[in-house]
């Protein structure tokens, strides 16, 4: 897979800018300064190489535009639709070569390959209906919550889904992996049809991404849940500024709660959780610490933990109904 020809343009002209300060001729007679000139020049002809491929790199390219894998050999990396040009579309994007649609435009129905949606959860009832339904099976979910309900209403239980542990503050900005000193491979994990197609583009993006089982993504993805569920509830309810606030000044509410869903979950779903699940998502704290605290998306995120009942989470729907007294939810509890 080649760089784009916008962005190999681009790179070309930069090599002849390079080419043009460093290629200087001279001849034995020239006098020190001028020695001294172009010495300076070529070394600044050096430095300009050294940032050109470091930007080549850095966005997972060879020299030639070639795309690299993680352990730097070339890789055939997937050519992908991205629905949603924001922070995440934006910077998957740049992983290869993408065709970028806006949540108005339409998906080809000749088209092939994975189809990443990169939208917020209230777009994806819109983006489904409009999908062609011979291109529905390359939808690939990743967006934070609990989609079960959804993705089963649609038909589309088995399409690829992707937990996202990546966090980009801004559209453009550098994208924080979660990596962390407990998940040193990462947190971030796909599973079905497209999931290696994922990985790989995350892989150019020197980002990690790990290739699930369906039956190991389930745990992973109720462990994502209840991270988001906890860390912003608490967070929101104790007015901190950051998840990371939350974690550091009420460590034992946080723990009290993460407890209390994860055994709500075990119940309902008859799931096991590997042992560390605090030790795992305090890590991922820790790598996101500036995140802002918000009850955001309730019907995607809180609302599964709130309809277990207060018998089941009776701490969480405590401090819900604390956030809905102090005016911080934007709807009324049931």
């Amino acid at each position: 897979m080649k760089i784009s020809a916008a962005s190999l343009l681009a790179v070309t002209a930069l090599c002849a800018a390079v080419a043009t300060d460093a290629w200087i001729t001279t001849n034995t007679n020239t006098n020190n300064n001028r020695c001294s000139d172009v010495s300076l020049m070529a070394s600044r002809g050096q430095i300009k190489w050294g940032n050109k491929k470091a930007w080549l790199e850095k966005r997972g390219f060879s020299e030639d535009g070639t795309a690299l894998n993680a352990s730097g050999g070339a890789t055939a990396s997937q050519a992908v639709s991205i629905i949603g040009g924001g922070r995440i579309g934006g910077m998957l994007a740049d992983g290869g070569e993408s065709t970028l649609l806006g949540r108005e435009d339409t998906v080809d129905p000749n088209g092939e390959g994975p189809i990443l949606v990169a939208t917020r959860n209230d777009s994806l009832e819109g983006i489904v209906e409009a999908c062609p339904e011979n291109r529905r099976k390359d939808l690939v979910f990743m967006q934070n919550g609990y989609l079960d309900d959804f993705l089963e209403s649609k038909g589309l239980m088995d399409n690829t889904q992707v937990l996202l542990f990546v966090s980009v503050t801004a559209k453009g900005a550098e994208p924080i992996d979660g990596v962390t000193t407990v998940n040193p491979e990462g947190l971030t994990a796909a599973t079905g049809e497209h999931a290696q197609a994922f990985a790989d583009r995350l892989a150019a993006l020197d980002l990690k991404c790990n290739v699930i089982s369906a039956e190991e993504y389930r745990p992973a993805m109720f462990e994502k849940l209840i991270w988001i569920s906890t860390y912003m509830l608490v967070g929101a309810a104790k007015e901190c500024s950051s998840v990371g606030q939350a974690g550091a000044d009420h460590a034992e509410l946080v723990e009290k709660v993460v407890n209390e869903l994860v055994a709500a979950v075990s119940a309902k779903e008859g799931i096991t959780f590997s042992e560390g699940v605090m030790a795992r998502l305090a890590a991922y704290t820790d790598v996101v610490t500036d995140f802002p605290c918000a009850v955001k998306e309730f019907e995607w995120r809180n609302q599964y933990f709130y309809n277990l009942g207060d018998d089941a989470c009776p701490t969480h729907n405590e401090l819900l109904r604390e956030c809905g007294e102090k005016g911080f939810l934007g709807f009324e509890l049931l």
